[in-house]
């Protein structure tokens, strides 16, 4: 018979809550810095197609 789990703490619930929100936060920056470095010319690590033209 299906047994209920034990009940999560505050603090942990927040804890784990807050990690993900980090997350979020650092991938969100660094997704702004790559943009910038592309629009900027400087990007190093990141390979685009630049300039092409249609064939048509």
């Amino acid at each position: 018979m299906a047994v209920p789990k034990k009940k999560t703490s505050k603090s942990k619930r927040d804890k784990r809550k807050a990690t993900w929100k980090h997350k979020a936060t650092l991938q969100a920056q660094r997704a702004l810095s790559l943009g910038k470095s592309i629009l900027t010319g400087r990007a190093q690590g990141f390979v685009y197609p630049a300039n092409e033209e249609e064939e048509e």
